[in-house]
């Protein structure tokens, strides 16, 4: 069977099996540079590191949760410098304005006395935008981004602006328990690829963190890609080829997940589920999971481990899941089992 894709972007010519497998192997090497240059800094979280990874290199945005200490801002700094993205930090605050992010149109006099007005940008025209914090801000505030994540351009005062490219949110959020937190709109929620729980560290990540850290000398990251190297990256992931059960895999997984299919589980736990962007989701995080393990091709056992992160924040329970101590996980994890 050829490895080459049959599904390519309009104007792309197509790649021979030869091609397809010379641009892996470069693309592989550079990936895992990349591997190296964060590991230099964040120590132990190798499973969080891959799944951020994993979203920039299908081209989406992440949701990095965790309660504050994980080295959540300190991975998404270091994922800029490596990558050699250009990159902007937003700390969502309460009071932050949706202008304090888009940027705002400034009425301006030349010598002559003539008015006009001029667009400021502000920190969302990055290739890589940190939310720090995103669960802080009121949701009018965070529906800010909405359109960016989306589109890849704002609208500010009727005029269309168009953001860098590429373009990636590495949102952080604490636990929603915590106080002066406001849960995220469902519709921005669905625009991130993946949600990547942060966990404490093991044992002795957590003693090299100690030894590492409080000296005089501390490791720091240094460039190892482009943007432009990076984008040829995305591309060759949206070539590489999905097969048929792995294409049946996804929709059974994503469909099991919605209720009203005729899942009586679903049906009974899930308020609502996840929609088609879980499919594409799963789709182009599963081929840059294939890549990042090097692979041509993914597989079903990439959607087995792609469910969770990909799905957990697409779904809500009903109350009788909820008064049965159930989680999303839970959920989820029935449906993987379920999975032919």
């Amino acid at each position: 069977m050829s490895i080459v894709s049959k599904d390519r972007l309009p104007g792309q010519k197509a790649m021979s099996d030869k091609e397809m497998i010379a641009e892996a192997e470069r693309a592989l090497s550079d990936i895992a540079s990349v591997r190296e240059g964060v590991g230099r800094v964040i120590f132990g979280q190798e499973a969080v590191v891959e799944r951020a990874l994993i979203a920039i290199l299908a081209g989406g945005h992440a949701l990095l949760v965790g309660v504050p200490g994980l080295a959540k801002t300190k991975l998404v700094e270091t994922l800029g410098v490596v990558l050699g993205l250009d990159a902007r930090r937003i700390q969502f605050t309460p009071d932050l304005m949706p202008s304090d992010i888009l940027g705002s149109e400034v009425m301006e006099q030349d010598a002559k006395g003539k008015r006009s007005f001029r667009f400021l940008p502000g920190p969302v025209f990055s290739q890589l935008l940190m939310a720090d914090e995103i669960n802080r801000a009121s949701p009018r505030t965070q529906s800010a981004l909405l359109q960016s994540m989306q589109e890849y351009h704002v609208t500010v005062a009727g005029h269309r602006h168009d953001l860098p490219s590429p373009f990636h949110v590495l949102a952080t959020q604490n636990p929603l328990e915590q106080e002066g937190t406001y849960p995220l709109p469902e519709a921005q929620l669905d625009r991130f690829l993946m949600q990547v729980d942060i966990l404490y560290p093991e044992l002795e990540a957590e003693r090299r963190i100690l030894l590492e850290t409080t000296g005089i000398d501390e490791a720091e990251a240094r460039d190892v890609l482009t943007a432009e190297r990076l984008k040829e990256i995305q591309m060759l992931i949206r070539r590489m080829p999905v097969p048929e059960s792995v294409v049946e895999a996804i929709l059974q997984l994503v469909r099991m997940a919605r209720p009203g299919v005729g899942n009586p589980d679903t049906d009974r736990h899930v308020a609502w589920g996840p929609g088609p962007r879980a499919s594409q989701a799963l789709t182009l995080c599963a081929r840059a999971r294939a890549l990042y393990d090097g692979r041509l091709a993914p597989s079903v056992d990439d959607i087995r481990a792609l469910a969770e992160p990909v799905l957990q924040h697409r779904m809500a329970l009903t109350f009788a899941a909820r008064a049965e101590g159930m989680s999303v996980r839970d959920v989820i994890r029935r449906l993987v089992k379920a999975l032919d």
